[in-house]
């Protein structure tokens, strides 16, 4: 017997980040190629997974120190298109006769602008891949040429002409659990090497598929089509498999969950699993578009089992006119005001969704929708405008008017202009999204949005604005970090990550951030109003995470250094106690949240405040959907959703904000 087959499959996500984030899209190719006996026997597969700070360099020094594989595949996506045809070129430096073979969606059927650019490039895999790379790997264990493979469908290659050749369009796969699971088999690595969970969440497939066609979207392929569901005793096993390596956050990797009935009984699941293991401890995915008994159901199963979930409303617009030409006028999503009154009712948190650039989108219109969404819920996620691969926006873009431009870094294509956007408009509103993000999105203020609106008239969308032309037009230089990304941030999703870790970190950012506070917000305050406002500002900074950043001097303020340690159900928390306001902030911001009457709020309290260790996992990529597990909870908030009643002891901190 000959040497093995050496399989390389390379990962590269986009942010950086102090956890891995989990490659689940090359375990389940290397779980379910192993699945047949003579690759089993005859190759050896390895992942390699990198993370945004990765550099061409250190991902080539790593793949190819200790020898060069016979086939290195890559799950391309926008973000590392570029690197990985670089790493493709070396590879074929190294080793002509060796395999590169493209997969993801932002190849998947563009194998004619693949092969143009980058002609060393052999295969491009087209749909799902899991099938398909197996059979590859038998005709390389055969011995055949890449530029003979027509009897394997759903990909791409090029002939001995260099014609490119594009095979018949392979099933989407019915049955799923025919998929290896990369869990069960032990094809993705679970622990490090201290033994723990290595990963930042453990992601997950329930099902695949989507019955929508929004213009925008592609969703691997599956738009339009019907949605086809792993096993029940499937997803069980994986999900106890992730409870006894203490996993807390699982992450469904799902277009439309809530929206089956079997989506209750694999939360019935989980919530049996958490009740005896004590993990997981939350749940995050991308929501059923319309809101059936069947996600009320689920929430009601999660509350009660003291869950954490951040509901998503991905509305992505709330113009008619771009709603139409999005496709998106079929679904019942922006009837949301009831819904965010029940979840706010229910104690949960929410969040939403919105795209900047869609066609048909003004200025105006995205502002108006802003703030009518922003006045419900205030963690309001936006996205610029990407024209991705084989959506209706990239196969009809000249009729939409769309004028768009490659990104810095990655090869995603920016919407430059279309028939309703100016430049100079969408150039203002990509500032706007940046200060977006690090002031609502990533919930550095939290609580302060309501209050404004309710007792100064202040919408969200004006917050921002006032906060951006602050920026501009001070001399402070405590600004100057958040001013020159505001400046950068066009198309560049790298400015956002160092301006929140500034924002978060710093002492003096927080500084900065009550300059502004004093210089152009109470002003616009009548008289009445300001005390309470104040504390209800003091109240967002203090609920931020605990966190310094590297090189800092730590906060006299926030001083998480000092701070003793609780465990409370498994995990470990800063405690800060008997913090003193001059009301009662956390009621008080309840009360408005639920429509509530304020009046027993205005009385002197203290607070004593937790904080969930391990931010610093969370920076630099500054992700809103981790964060909000760090930002600081009143101690009774946090004990009223324990498995069992406490008491805290440690050592008291004080602080006064009276």
């Amino acid at each position: 017997m000959g040497r093995p087959l050496q399989v390389e499959l390379v990962q590269q996500g986009v942010w950086a980040m102090g956890l891995e984030s989990m490659p689940l899209a090359a375990g389940y190719l290397k779980a379910s190629a192993l699945q047949h006996p003579r690759i089993a026997r005859s190759a050896d597969i390895e992942i390699r997974n990198f993370d945004g700070s990765a550099t061409l360099f250190g991902m080539a020094n790593d793949l190819f120190r200790e020898g060069v594989p016979d086939v290195i595949a890559f799950s391309v996506l926008g973000w590392n298109f570029r690197q990985f045809a670089a790493l493709g070129e070396t590879y074929k430096q190294l080793n002509p006769d060796g395999w590169v073979v493209f997969g993801g969606n932002h190849v998947s059927h563009q194998a004619d602008r693949v092969f143009r650019m980058y002609p060393f490039v052999d295969v491009v895999v087209n749909g799902e891949g899991e099938f398909t790379f197996r059979e590859l790997l038998l005709a390389r264990l055969d011995g055949r040429s890449p530029s003979e493979l027509h009897d394997i469908d759903g990909i791409s290659f090029q002939d001995p002409a260099g014609k490119t050749v594009t095979t018949a369009n392979r099933p989407r796969i019915e049955n799923l659990d025919l998929i290896g699971s990369p869990f069960l088999t032990g094809a993705l690595p679970m622990l490090n090497s201290a033994g723990e969970f290595r990963y930042d969440v453990a992601l997950l497939e329930t099902n695949r598929g989507c019955p929508y066609k929004c213009a925008f979207c592609y969703w691997g392929g599956a738009v339009g089509q019907r949605v086809r569901a792993f096993s029940r005793e499937r997803l069980r096993q994986e999900v106890e498999l992730f409870a006894q390596h203490r996993v807390h956050t699982i992450v469904l990797c799902d277009a439309n969950f809530g929206m089956l009935p079997i989506d209750v009984e694999f939360v019935e699941d989980v919530v049996a699993i958490k009740e005896k293991y004590g993990f997981p401890k939350s749940i995050d995915t991308s929501w059923a578009k319309n809101k059936s008994a069947t996600f009320y159901k689920i929430v009601k199963l999660l509350r009660e089992a003291g869950m954490h979930s951040s509901f998503t409303l991905a509305l992505q617009t709330l113009d008619d006119k771009a709603l139409e030409l999005m496709d998106r006028r079929n679904m019942k999503i922006n009837e949301f005001e009831g819904l965010v009154q029940w979840l706010n009712h229910e104690g949960l948190d929410c969040y939403a969704e919105l795209i900047w650039g869609a066609p048909g989108e003004t200025v105006e219109s995205f502002m108006s929708g802003y703030d009518r969404l922003a006045a419900h819920v205030s963690r309001v996620a936006v996205y610029p405008m990407l024209v991705l691969p084989n959506t209706t926006y990239h196969q009809n873009k000249h009729s939409y008017g769309l004028v768009t431009v490659r990104g810095n870094t990655d090869d995603f294509e920016y919407v430059l202009r279309h028939d309703t956007m100016s430049p100079s408009d969408n150039e203002y509103m990509h500032r706007f999204i940046f200060a977006a993000r690090l002031l609502a999105e990533n919930l550095y203020f939290r609580w302060i949005w309501r209050p404004l609106l309710e007792f100064a008239g202040l919408t969200q969308s004006q917050i921002i604005r006032s906060f951006l032309e602050w920026c501009e037009q001070t001399k402070a230089a405590d600004v100057e970090p958040i001013r020159s990304g505001a400046r950068n941030s066009f198309t560049d999703a790298q400015a956002l990550a160092p301006a929140m870790e500034y924002l978060y970190g710093a002492e003096r950012a927080k500084d900065a951030m009550r300059l502004w506070w004093r210089e152009v917000i109470r002003p616009l305050v009548q008289s009445a109003h300001r005390w309470v406002l104040d504390q209800i500002f003091e109240y967002d900074l203090l609920t931020q995470p605990a966190y310094t950043r590297p090189g800092d001097k730590p906060s006299t303020r926030y001083p998480s250094e000092r701070l003793p340690k609780v465990e409370i159900d498994g995990d470990y928390y800063y405690l800060w106690r008997d913090i003193c306001f001059g009301c009662d902030v956390p009621a008080l911001v309840s009360a408005i949240k639920r429509g509530e009457t304020v009046g027993e709020t205005m009385r002197p309290t203290t607070v004593s405040m937790l904080y969930k260790v391990g931010v610093d996992a969370c920076f630099p990529s500054t992700n809103h959907e981790e964060i909000i597990y760090y930002i600081g909870k009143p101690d009774t908030e946090l004990l009223a959703g324990c498995s069992k009643d406490r008491e805290l002891s440690a050592d008291p901190v004080s602080a006064a904000f009276d």
